[in-house]
């Protein structure tokens, strides 16, 4: 795991040594620069692999034609390495992935991509050719920031490293800005700033010169619903996790595994054991408030696994301190607050290993969130007009105000809300938090001129249709969760958190191979009437305690709601009731005032517009 940076064109060594240093946090081992105008890469080392200085970057070929500096992780590339060998009689100077990489392009160039199986964000650029090579792997785990100014060329890995070059300017993108209000974070290819984008997950991009000639993708998960036994496709997906896992403990530096007490992060730690000799380390943290509390499931899988189990607790106290050492160093709005505890989660377990694995996308592979249970009550709603969706909107405002994790009142108002958009945007709203009429209240006028009244979440529409693999609606909701939810909030949180303590996070259940499966399996396979992950259930009900298996989806929360009206409090007041360019004053007071009186409970609407004007207020960003 590393940061990575470039440009060519405009800059200077200076420039990209600030850079690199922002950084510092995702690769405290190493930090190195080449520049050569118009050429400039920077690279900052999490040494994993090969701990020898020979495997810091930027990293040359032997002919000093080709330089790359790389962010991620390649599991097969030892059978890449033999290959090279035998087949081209390279002579690697390291054991690194890395170098791999070098020779692959070398060898084979964008085709390369298609050999890969690992997580990865990278830049190679040809001396020869003048011409840089970008690539994001399939799911988008690694992060890549981008940007086009008049005939230069700027990227890197964080937002925060794109803006120390003079030629990105600080102004906010309008549309990304209306889309994060819904969504809670800014979907790719936007970027909360104006003209700079996100490489979308799968493609990959090749600069000649600072100009833009190739841009396309590499991969698209498919669903073509191949006709499948149940017994073959149980003992497929056994044995596509078990290497999953297996490739996934490869480290030259110590290991552990994220162990929520649910269903896919206990799958991983049961696989990981499994193939280990000795307890495998597992760590978990908890709560005082019961309803977000999981560290006692958490604890009974460590026992029946017989791992090395280690947890902490989440005190308010220790939240108040987060709250000030995490969104300083976050550089786009993104108001997921599970980010709270997965950098917590992260920072106690950074304490004794270099690299942990974990159960992201299971929930988006296998249907497992309770959105998609929610399907089933639709159809007898979408026949009531939409007067009568509003009538029961603002009954359900009346009801009693709850702070537990996901409560009935939370989850009665968020269903309601999903009638809003149309067939492609339910999820999104499900999910989300500002509707179109709450930003019509929400936008100052002029912001509404500049968006021309278009409120809409057309991003998520286009997505929809692009899936034209996927023959069932249920398949199309499938595709948006990998290309929105999953891409742009849980691998975000997952990578900020993570490497915002210099921790590499692994996901086995995003190898492609696991994703393709069971992408392809009919939905009977994933949701068996309101059952979801039905064939990964089947699979564990004889491998893990029977309660952990089939108990219900709690989410990674924190008690934000009460804690907005105590702890809390002062901090958020002190940002949200700053004049700013973009909100009424007079409807964030009332958002506030209806939460501190527990007439309705606006969390998700303060802690967004709070991640937002603190992000403008950090970075100094006062327009658009």
């Amino acid at each position: 795991m590393c940061g990575i940076v470039g440009f060519y064109g405009e800059g200077d060594e200076k420039t990209l040594k600030h850079m690199v240093n922002t950084l510092r946090h995702r690769g405290p081992d190493a930090c190195q620069t080449f520049y050569k105008p118009p050429v400039a890469l920077g690279h900052t080392r999490l040494a994993i692999l090969d701990l020898r200085p020979l495997g810091n970057q930027p990293m040359f070929s032997a002919d000093k034609t080709l330089a790359i500096v790389f962010n991620g992780e390649i599991y097969n590339f030892p059978q890449l390495k033999k290959e090279l060998q035998e087949k081209y009689t390279v002579n690697f100077q390291t054991n690194t992935d890395t170098e791999v990489l070098l020779y692959l392009y070398k060898y084979h160039g964008t085709k390369m991509l298609q050999k890969l199986n690992g997580m990865f964000a990278f830049a190679i650029y040809d001396f020869v050719h003048h011409r840089f090579f970008l690539a994001r792997d399939r799911m988008g785990q690694k992060p890549l920031y981008y940007t086009f100014v008049n005939g230069h060329f700027i990227f890197a890995s964080e937002l925060k490293a794109l803006i120390q070059h003079p030629l990105v300017k600080k102004k906010v993108d309008l549309k990304a800005l209306n889309y994060y209000l819904t969504l809670d974070y800014v979907p790719t290819p936007y970027s909360i700033l104006q003209n700079v984008y996100k490489l979308e997950a799968g493609h990959f991009l090749v600069v000649e010169k600072g100009k833009k000639i190739q841009h396309q993708a590499f991969w698209e998960p498919t669903f073509q619903q191949r006709p499948i036994t149940f017994k073959e496709a149980l003992q497929t997906l056994d044995q596509l996790l078990a290497d999953s896992v297996r490739i996934r403990l490869l480290s030259d530096v110590p290991l552990g595994v994220f162990l929520s007490g649910g269903l896919d992060s206990s799958t991983v730690a049961y696989y990981a054991q499994k193939f280990s000799t000795q307890p495998i380390k597992t760590f978990s943290i908890g709560f005082k408030e019961k309803s977000y509390d999981e560290s006692t499931y958490a604890e009974r899988v460590a026992k029946h696994l017989g791992t090395e189990h280690a947890m902490e607790v989440l005190t308010p106290k220790k939240l108040l301190a987060l709250v000030e050492e995490i969104y300083p160093m976050v550089d786009e709005p993104f108001a997921d607050p599970s980010l709270i505890p997965t950098y917590f989660l992260s920072q106690f377990t950074r304490k004794h290993v270099t690299v942990a694995l974990g159960g992201d996308g299971g929930d988006e592979l296998f249907a497992g969130y309770p959105t998609f249970i929610a399907h089933y009550f639709i159809y007898p709603l979408a026949w009531f007009p939409k007067s009568v969706i509003q009538l029961l909107r603002k009954i359900a405002n009346y009801l009693p105000v709850s702070d537990k994790n996901i409560s009935l009142d939370f989850k009665i108002r968020q269903f309601l809300q999903g009638f809003l958009g149309n067939k492609a945007q339910i999820h999104s709203y499900w999910l989300g938090t500002f509707t179109p009429f709450e930003k019509e209240k929400l936008f100052k006028k002029e912001v509404l001129q500049a968006l021309q009244n278009d409120l809409a979440l057309h991003i998520v529409d286009t997505y929809y249709q692009r899936c034209n693999d996927a023959k069932t609606y249920f398949d199309k909701v499938l595709y948006l969760y990998y290309k929105t939810y999953l891409q742009d909030d849980i691998l975000v949180k997952v990578d900020r958190a993570s490497m915002y303590n210099a921790l590499e996070a692994r996901a086995p259940f995003l190898d492609w191979r696991v994703v393709t499966f069971v992408s392809n399996l009919p939905r009977r396979l994933k949701q068996k009437g309101l059952e979801g992950k039905f064939l990964l259930k089947r699979l564990m009900e004889k491998r893990l305690p029977r309660e952990i298996v089939y108990r219900p989806k709690k989410g990674f929360g924190i008690p934000l709601s009460k804690w907005l009206r105590e702890d809390l409090k002062k901090v958020v007041e002190e940002v949200l009731f700053k004049e700013d360019a973009f909100f009424h004053q007079d409807y964030l007071r009332f958002l506030f005032d209806q939460h501190l009186r527990r007439r309705t409970n606006y969390r998700k609407h303060l802690w967004n517009l709070f991640v937002f004007k603190r992000f403008c207020q950090y970075w100094g960003i006062e327009g658009w």
